[in-house]
């Protein structure tokens, strides 16, 4: 009785499958229908022509943030150079700290002292390890360079 609910269509189709699949395979219910209907696949494609047509966009908009952020952090770098070269310059304007800062470097003396370089027992001058020309006096690296500009001959 249920059977007289479906149109002849229907019957002949769900026929037509029994026949093709053989005559012990029996269908209780109604033929099943696609679960994809017209209207799904309709929202399927407007759904994703929408994230086809934003992924570029999108990338472009989080792309540039990243740039906004490596350019923020870089002018707050460039900011504290600017801070850090002003209290340099501040100094730098101090006679007080040019004098120590030839003292120490440079190894002057004012006229009338006498200037020492102590050496321990082994006959050198007790420094730092060497970090380059910027420790050593400027003497030495004059020295160096025309030693270095004799061997090249």
């Amino acid at each position: 009785m249920a059977a007289e609910r479906f149109s002849t269509a229907t019957r002949l189709k769900a026929l037509g499958t029994v026949l093709v699949q053989g005559p012990n395979v029996r269908r209780t219910g109604p033929p099943r229908r696609s679960r994809l209907t017209g209207r799904a696949a309709l929202l399927a494609l407007v759904v994703c022509s929408l994230v086809v047509a934003l992924a570029y966009p999108m990338r472009q908009w989080v792309t540039q943030r990243s740039d906004i952020d490596d350019q923020r952090r870089q002018s707050e770098h460039a900011r504290q150079e600017v801070r850090r070269l002003s209290d340099e310059k501040a100094r730098l304007e101090d006679p007080a700290y040019v004098e120590q800062q030839a003292r120490e470097h440079l190894h002057y003396v004012r006229p009338g002292e006498t200037g020492y370089t102590v050496l321990d027992g082994s006959g050198a001058a007790r420094r730092p390890k060497d970090q380059g020309a910027a420790d050593r006096p400027w003497y030495r690296n004059l020295w160096d360079g025309v030693d270095a500009a004799d061997n090249r001959r």
